[in-house]
């Protein structure tokens, strides 16, 4: 039952990063139509940054949460954490964009907390 989790857990953490290589696409594609300068470079940044925050999150739910990796809890945690975080205050709070489907990414963050909380804490040899 908690490897389930762990592996569900993935796969919310997977899901939550397909959507980011998505959303990165976008906001590229939003730094193209913008003049260029510092603010054009500044989106094209956090286009960057979101691209590998995505890729990293895909790759350690692959690779560390799919075998319920207290490692991969952890970067996983505090990397999409971190990002989703950020995301609600600066982009979902002052209401940027629409509660849906910009709630979308928070909704699968949660999940894949969640499951991948019980899959750590019930299975007691998880891998480093």
């Amino acid at each position: 039952m908690n490897t389930n989790a762990a592996k569900i857990g993935s796969i919310m953490y997977f899901i939550w990063g397909l959507l980011h290589l998505k959303a990165a696409y976008s906001i590229y594609q939003l730094g193209v139509s913008l003049d260029v300068g510092m603010v054009q470079g500044r989106v094209f940044q956090d286009a960057w940054s979101l691209l590998f925050f995505a890729v990293v999150g895909m790759v350690v739910a692959i690779r560390f949460n799919w075998q319920n990796s207290r490692l991969g809890y952890w970067i996983n945690l505090i990397t999409i954490s971190v990002t989703d975080i950020g995301f609600i205050a600066f982009v979902l709070m002052p209401e940027y964009l629409p509660i849906f489907p910009g709630i979308l990414g928070p909704i699968f963050w949660i999940l894949g907390v969640v499951f991948s909380t019980i899959g750590l804490l019930g299975f007691k040899n998880s891998k480093p």
